[in-house]
């Protein structure tokens, strides 16, 4: 039940844009249910700008709602910043998970192959863990990760590698285009790819778990469901497309 937020953060950022001259701004609302109940809201924006230094952010705003807020109240923002390549740049977290209020901090420089990883208590103001870690000259955070799989043009049975880091560790995950399948949504029914992406059991995160993302089949690439298999005890998280904006 603890892990539940860092679950749903990691799953929610999945954003896209067409690339152009001006600033396009994309905004996806998700519902997320965990078991039989309502678990919460996800707010996704993603935000491109051209000029000098083009790039992207990515902002969302995750928080519990209903009977799931009352046992354990979550309430997290995360924005992250790469370049117009996707490359993971910095990243910031605000994290207000039952009686923790912790901020990270982390930095991606590609130039030296170094992350830099700093995790705040706030409410004691002290340093849980700041660490370096060697990563590629491109790397992806989750969020600019699992946004990289909407540019991919993955046929069922195929599957490619994308380098990913938590500012903790580097690896290349797999991922896996796995079957077509339809999903039905307040949005509509789109018709969409099951995607698998390989980010625990030890890859990124030691839980088990399988992480599965859908794809719709339209120009747009919208990422229609998120969910995250857990064993029997935990469950099942899953993340629903609500409303495209």
């Amino acid at each position: 039940m603890t892990r539940l937020p860092l679950l749903l953060l990691l799953c929610a950022p999945l954003v896209y844009s067409q690339s152009s001259g001006t600033p396009l701004k994309e905004t996806l609302h998700y519902s997320i249910d965990w078991r039989l109940f309502s678990a919460g809201k996800a707010k996704v924006e993603f935000i491109t700008e051209a000029g000098a230094r083009p790039g992207y952010q990515v902002n969302l705003h995750l928080e519990s709602t209903g009977i799931v807020s009352k046992l354990f109240k979550v309430a997290d923002d995360y924005t992250s910043n790469g370049s117009a390549n996707y490359c993971a740049e910095r990243l910031q977290m605000t994290a207000q998970e039952g009686s923790r209020q912790r901020e990270t901090k982390i930095t991606f420089d590609g130039d030296a192959r170094k992350a830099t990883y700093v995790e705040r208590d706030r409410l004691k103001n002290t340093v849980i863990l700041a660490k370096e870690t060697e990563i590629p000259a491109c790397v992806h955070d989750v969020a600019g990760g699992l946004f990289f799989l909407r540019t991919l043009n993955l046929e069922p049975g195929q599957s490619t590698t994308v380098p990913v880091s938590d500012g903790k560790k580097s690896v290349m995950a797999k991922v896996e285009a796995q079957a077509r399948e339809d999903v039905k949504t307040p949005e509509g029914t789109f018709k969409s790819i099951r995607y698998e992406v390989f980010l625990f059991d030890g890859v990124l995160y030691k839980r088990s778990a399988h992480l599965y993302v859908w794809i719709s089949g339209d120009r747009r690439k919208l990422p229609v469901q998120i969910r995250v298999r857990m064993n029997l005890t935990i469950g099942t998280i899953n993340l629903l497309l609500e409303k495209h904006e």
